[in-house]
This record gives C-alpha cells, structure tokens and sequence, in this order.
C-alpha cells in the first residue's frame, strides 16, 4: 500500500473513454490511495463512450486541488469539455506549479494544451492530436509512456498498464 494516505482526483465529464477513466483508478486505489472523481456538476452521473457511468463525487467548484497528490485526466471525448472550465486549467496549472503529478491519456493533452503547460515538455498522446500537442510547444513521442517530471502521458488503451504504473511510480515518489 504504497499510496496509503495519498489523495488523487480524476476529471469526469460525459464521452470520457471508459477504460482511460476506470484502470487507472481502479489501479491508484488498489495502492492505497483515494480517489476522487470531479465534473461539472456533483453527484452526477457522467456517461462513457462505451456507456460505463461515472458518478462525480464533487463538482469542480467544490474541490481544492492543493488537497490532492495528484491528477488524472481520463482520454475519449471529454477532454475537448473539460478544457473549456477555467476551474480545470487552474487545477491543472496548480498542479503543474506544485510539481504534482499529473496523468494524461489519449485527448486529454488537450486539456494541459489549454493550460499552457507543455510549451517544452517531453509527452506523448493518441496521434490524432499530435500536431496540437506539438504547436503547442511540446516535444511529442510515439512511445506507450512518456514520463516528463511530474508529468506522465500515454497514447491509448493498450498501453494502460505502462501509464498506470508510471502514475503510481510518480505518485510515490519514485
């Protein structure tokens, strides 16, 4: 349990992809720690693309990020929603500030796109954004996980159990 007393939200709106949202979680609890999800509204039921629900815990409104050690941001379709939340640029730019870890998969680079964080950073997404990632400054790998600090991306599915580990790697420290 080596994420005992460790907290981690993870960003939910409706279209997220289901397995980008769910293994990670599923994997970050069973090392102990607690996660939360957020969306736009709490206590609602989001929809994946695959049609698994996600339940949020707290509306983004509620939540004060310097509580949590760490950030998911799941792939699919919810990305391009959740960018256009100030609230979710700031968690991610506080998140960033505090050299917290923060995970991303597939589209989520769009969101840490519209935070302004990537301008020099090693990362890697789903190739079908890999020309906004770049414009937007980053150095963009096809590999199954690219660890940049505190920052750790993946491209798709299959490479779940990289990402996963790498996240909790970083949660903890190591």
């Amino acid at each position: 349990m080596r994420l005992a007393g460790k907290k981690v939200l993870c960003l939910v709106d409706e279209e997220f992809e289901d397995l980008e949202l769910w293994y990670p979680i599923y994997r970050v609890q069973e090392e102990g720690a607690v996660v939360h999800l957020a969306g736009p509204v709490s206590v609602k039921s989001y929809t994946g693309k695959y049609g698994v629900p996600a339940k949020a815990d707290f509306a983004f409104a509620d939540i004060n990020i310097d509580e949590y050690d760490g950030l998911l941001v799941p792939g699919g379709w919810a990305p391009d929603k959740l960018r256009r939340y100030p609230e979710v640029l700031a968690f991610v730019r506080r998140m960033n500030e505090r050299e917290k870890p923060i995970g991303q998969i597939c589209h989520a680079g769009w969101v840490l796109i519209s935070a302004k964080i990537l301008d020099g950073r090693r990362v890697t997404s789903t190739p079908g954004i890999r020309d906004d990632m770049e414009n937007a400054g980053a150095i963009w790998l096809d590999e199954p996980v690219v660890v940049d600090g505190h920052l750790v991306s993946s491209r798709r599915p299959p490479d779940l159990p990289a990402y996963a580990k790498a996240f909790c790697d970083r949660l903890a420290g190591v």
